[in-house]
Parts: C-alpha cells; sequence; structure tokens
C-alpha cells in the first residue's frame, strides 16, 4: 500500500496529466484535491489527445475510482460537459467511477462575471486570472458565503443560500464594476437542471479514502496548477487562490499527512509561465519562441501562450522544502533535442548580491538576475529511446545535475507526449 502526491513544481503546465495517467496504473483510486476548471491536463492515449480540467486524469483508466475533494471548486455546467465529452469516448460507462465531495464549492455565474470585470478594469495591473471564477468562488468560501455541491441537491437550501448573497453580488456588480445584475430565478433553474444529473456523483471524500486507505489500496493525490502559484507559498498576488503544495492534498481531501508516502514533483526541463508575474529566467527573444514552438507551450484552458525560460533551480529547491519532495519526475525532456548548448538557473544576482534560494519579497524577486551555468546539449532525438541507459551521455548528464542540485533523485523522464515515451527510474508505489 502507499499514498502518492502528484504536485506542479513550478508555475504549472509541467505535464502532470500525462504522469498522473501513468501512475494511476499502480493505484486503485485517483484523488484532485484543490483548484477548478482554470486548469488543464492534457493527456495522449493512442493517437487520441484528452483535455481534462477537473475530473482526475485516472479516469482514463478502467476500474479506478476518482475522487473530487472537499478542496477542489467546481462549476456544474463544465463538469457536464466534461463527464459527456468523456462518455462520448467511452470512458465514465459506470458513474460509481466518480465521486464529488458534499463540501465542494459551487462556482456561480457572479464569481465568473466578477472574476472577469476585476482583470477588465485592473488593465494595467492584472493578476492573468483565467476568467473562470475560480478566485471569487475561493472567497466567497473562506467568506463562509460559499454554495455547496451539497446544497445544489436541496432546492429550498440552494435557493435560500443564492438569496442571501446574489444582493450583495449584484450591489458590487452594478455600483463598483459598472456590470449588469443577475437574476435569481435564472440562476435556480439553470442550477437545478443540473441537480439531477449531478447527484449520483455526491459522496464524502474523507470517509470513503480513509476506508480505501483502512483497506490497503493504492491512492494517487493530484494537484491542478505548480507550487510557485500556490496562495502561500507562491510570487504573490500573482497566484491562483489555492493551495498547490503537498499539503493541499490533506486539506483538500481530509486526508490526515501520516497517511501520505511519497510526494512527487513534476517539473519540465525548462520552465514555462501562463500570466502575469516575474518571471527570472524568462526568454524574450529567438530561443524564447524556439521553446514555445518545439513544446507546443498553449494553455489548454485558456490557449495563451506560455512564457519560456530556462530551467530555474532556485525556484525548483523551493518547491523541494515546500512540498518535502522524494522524487522529481521531468518532462518534455526532447524539447531540448537540437539545442548545443542548455543554459540552467542556478543563482540570482541582486544588486551585490547572490541569491541561492527564492525570494518571498516580490519586489526583490523583480529585481533578481539570472546566473546561468552552460550545460552541453545532446543535439539528436531522444522521442523513441525507452530506456534511460540508451540515452545519450549528455542526456544522462544532464538529468544527474538536476539530482545534484536539487538533492532529489529523479524518479521518470518524459521525452514525448505518449504514454510510450516515458522511463520510469522507480516506482513511488512500490
Amino acid at each position: 500500500m502507499a499514498n502518492v502526491v502528484i504536485v506542479g513544481a513550478q508555475w504549472g503546465d509541467e505535464g502532470k496529466g500525462k504522469v498522473v495517467d501513468i501512475y494511476t496504473a499502480h493505484a486503485d483510486e485517483v484523488v484532485r484535491f484543490q483548484g477548478g476548471n482554470n486548469a488543464g491536463h492534457t493527456l495522449v492515449v493512442g493517437d487520441e489527445k484528452t483535455v481534462l480540467h477537473l475530473i482526475p486524469s485516472g479516469i482514463l483508466h478502467q476500474g479506478k475510482r476518482c475522487v473530487i475533494g472537499n478542496g477542489v471548486v467546481l462549476d456544474p455546467k463544465v463538469f457536464l460537459e466534461e463527464i459527456e465529452g468523456l462518455k462520448g469516448k467511452g470512458y465514465l460507462q459506470d458513474d460509481s467511477q466518480l465521486m464529488v465531495d458534499g463540501a465542494v464549492n459551487l462556482i456561480m455565474p457572479y464569481h465568473v462575471a466578477i472574476d472577469k470585470a476585476r482583470e477588465n478594469r485592473n488593465s494595467d495591473r492584472k493578476i492573468g486570472t483565467t476568467g473562470r471564477g475560480i478566485g471569487p468562488t475561493y472567497e466567497d468560501k473562506v467568506g463562509r458565503r460559499g454554495i455547496r455541491f451539497a446544497d445544489l441537491l436541496k432546492p429550498e437550501t440552494f435557493r435560500r443560500r443564492l438569496e442571501e448573497v446574489l444582493p450583495e453580488k449584484n450591489f458590487y456588480l452594478e455600483k463598483y464594476l459598472g456590470q449588469a445584475p443577475l437574476d435569481a430565478d435564472e440562476i435556480f433553474a439553470e442550477y437545478q437542471g443540473y441537480a439531477e444529473r449531478l447527484r449520483c456523483y455526491l459522496g464524502n471524500s474523507s470517509l470513503e479514502l480513509d476506508t480505501a486507505i483502512q483497506a490497503g489500496k493504492n491512492i494517487l493525490f493530484e494537484g491542478a496548477q505548480g507550487s510557485m502559484l500556490d496562495i502561500d507559498h507562491g510570487t504573490y498576488p500573482y497566484v491562483t487562490s489555492s493551495s498547490t503544495v503537498s499539503g493541499g492534498a490533506c486539506t483538500g481531501s481530509g486526508v490526515g499527512p501520516t497517511k501520505l508516502d511519497q510526494v512527487i514533483g513534476i517539473t519540465k526541463a525548462y520552465v514555462t509561465r501562463v500570466g502575469e508575474g516575474p518571471f527570472p529566467t524568462e526568454l524574450l527573444g529567438e530561443m524564447g519562441e524556439r521553446l514555445r514552438a518545439a513544446g507546443h507551450e498553449f494553455g489548454a484552458t485558456t490557449g495563451r501562450p506560455r512564457r519560456c525560460g530556462w530551467l530555474d533551480i532556485v525556484a525548483l529547491r523551493d518547491a523541494v522544502r515546500v512540498n518535502g519532495l522524494t522524487g522529481l519526475a521531468l518532462t518534455k525532456m526532447d524539447v531540448l533535442n537540437e539545442l548545443e548548448t542548455i543554459q540552467v538557473c542556478t543563482g540570482y544576482r541582486y544588486g551585490d548580491q547572490v541569491l541561492t534560494h527564492f525570494p518571498s519579497d516580490l519586489e526583490v524577486l523583480e529585481g533578481c538576475i539570472p546566473i546561468l551555468e552552460d550545460v552541453k546539449g545532446w543535439q539528436t532525438s531522444i522521442n523513441e529511446i525507452t530506456s534511460f541507459d540508451d540515452l545519450p551521455q549528455a542526456a544522462t548528464d544532464y538529468v544527474r545535475k538536476i539530482e545534484e542540485w536539487t538533492g532529489v533523485p529523479v524518479v521518470l523522464v518524459s521525452v514525448g507526449p505518449r504514454r510510450d515515451e516515458t522511463m520510469e527510474l522507480s516506482n513511488p508505489f512500490a
């Protein structure tokens, strides 16, 4: 038995979907513990690509139960569209394969309206949200104004909660953001249309997962976004609104920390970031465009082009510490195939100081200049290689240097988007 947490070790988009998909082969249950449909996990099975925003990536495996934990925020419309899309592809034929915790907070139309209007209003200092209503939903959750999944299934409760909160939201939308007010009857009718279709998925993640643990089952906890976007530990305020680090697996699913065995951090062989905020190793010229083109670096949720840069060891060591990483999964090694020289950031220069730890002060971070070390490239395709020992020497040297810099073993290397373009160096479930 083993319980393994998968987290992004950068600014998101590290390839968590593929890694979770691979590790699901060893798991009995897969749990999503934070975020909402602002995240997108892209999986390629054979020649078919599937993008998931809410449902855990393990849904592509038969016989695995997928759990959406209490730490997630859920848009019922998007959730149903994802369910229908999966069923249309032949997945999720048994509804008992999917469960949603009753404490999951719902994304409401006013959350989306507020999110979009705020970003438009702050055009000169955007956070870079996806406009999906994630932040405002978490605000209401913390402010004890949220409407939960269990409330949706009780019409009288849902109506009462909606009428309690909507006047305040309409006042804010009209008087401050200059937007049209929303109608309670329309929202109620729309969401009650979702209720009966979603009733079969209601459950208790903490209770169900504890039962599974007691039965000796393997559980995989799947995070969204990345450590540098964590609400507490990321590049605040240019972060998401939930806890993306490994501790969020406990609070977002109702499983105690003593039940977790391994924490695997996903990192690209370089770095990308979507949205606003400081990015010390960002490449603004031809090399950045080259990485973007080779890596197809466009957001799975928004389609926005990702900002690209060299691998940042300073930020990665920060992720190692706050997550307690026991292993690294290195993705997109193949994107560097043609490079004669690869650069890696091993420190920051700030004025006359050399920093080897990630600064928490945003103004300091914005003033940091990366200290870059040259690493020899392998200049050949590694996409078809299936054994780590068969990689070019320069490629294995790159992996070993990452291990040396971070103090964490690399347990998986991905050299392409498909399942079979992966090398598992060790199994965290073993």
